[in-house]
């Protein structure tokens, strides 16, 4: 459960996938199970995330992305791939043992109630897979898959969540997709790519800027948890951390591209 009233806030705004995933992982290896626990909201530039074990090249034509510059980045958390460009990404690091005593689904559901929260205040009854009778469907993209903690909306799956457990910690994160430019990431996919079964914020008739989404992602998630948040950037560490990840992981071939 949620032990500490106190949170780091950090905006980042809009990135490149390799900072973007560069900066997750550095505030999961600089924290400390003393430290203020972070939520941290940030988008993307037009690019594609990988879940750790999913198998890039079976899904996605490797001609066509090259040929449109799209980067492909491979998360450390677990999932599908996920088109990235019209989303906010949330990314929360709490202590391991505040939710130690739940299972995955139920710390999935615990977390990812911010996220209820905030749809319903946009207008829309959203809740999660599971809750519902619906069929279980695997896949490496993201969007084309069901899982029991997906959120729907009207039926339709809305964004992704992952995780990565360490010793120490808990790191999850997430996407609230604000609009998919199909013309861009269809031919991307050698596979179906679930776009006709998803839904954006724009499909259900919201147009809203990153800015003002990030606001409101602060807002609910504050009033979900009952907790104050402090906005802060990066630490010297955390920065240096995000530089070197960038560098020697993120940008390489044989982090992104291979399993």
């Amino acid at each position: 459960m949620i032990a500490q009233t106190k949170w780091r806030f950090i905006n980042s705004h809009i990135g490149t996938a390799q900072r973007n995933m560069a900066v997750d992982e550095a505030l999961l290896i600089n924290f400390k199970e003393t430290d203020m626990p972070i939520l941290r909201v940030y988008g993307w530039e037009n690019s594609l995330s990988v879940g750790r074990y999913s198998t890039l090249w079976k899904s996605v034509d490797r001609q066509t992305v090259q040929e449109q510059n799209i980067p492909c980045v491979r998360r450390i958390s677990g999932g599908g791939i996920l088109v990235h460009g019209g989303d906010l990404s949330y990314c929360l690091i709490i202590p391991r043992d505040w939710l130690r005593d739940k299972g995955v689904k139920e710390s999935y559901h615990y977390l990812c109630a911010f996220l209820i929260r905030l749809y319903k205040k946009l207008g829309y009854k959203a809740d999660f897979a599971g809750e519902n009778i619906v069929d279980v469907i695997h896949s490496d993209i993201c969007l084309a898959s069901n899982e029991i903690y997906d959120i729907l909306i009207d039926g339709k799956k809305i964004g992704g969540n992952a995780q990565r457990h360490t010793r120490h910690a808990l790191l999850q994160h997430g996407s609230i997709p604000m609009r998919i430019d199909e013309s861009i990431f269809t031919p991307c996919f050698s596979e179906e790519p679930g776009f006709d079964n998803a839904a954006t914020l724009e499909r259900l008739g919201t147009q809203i800027s990153y800015e003002t989404l990030a606001t409101l992602v602060r807002d609910t998630f504050s009033e979900t948890f009952e907790v104050e948040l402090i906005s802060e950037t990066l630490t010297l560490s955390e920065e240096q951390g995000a530089i070197v990840l960038g560098e020697e992981k993120y940008t390489q071939e044989s982090w992104n591209y291979d399993v």
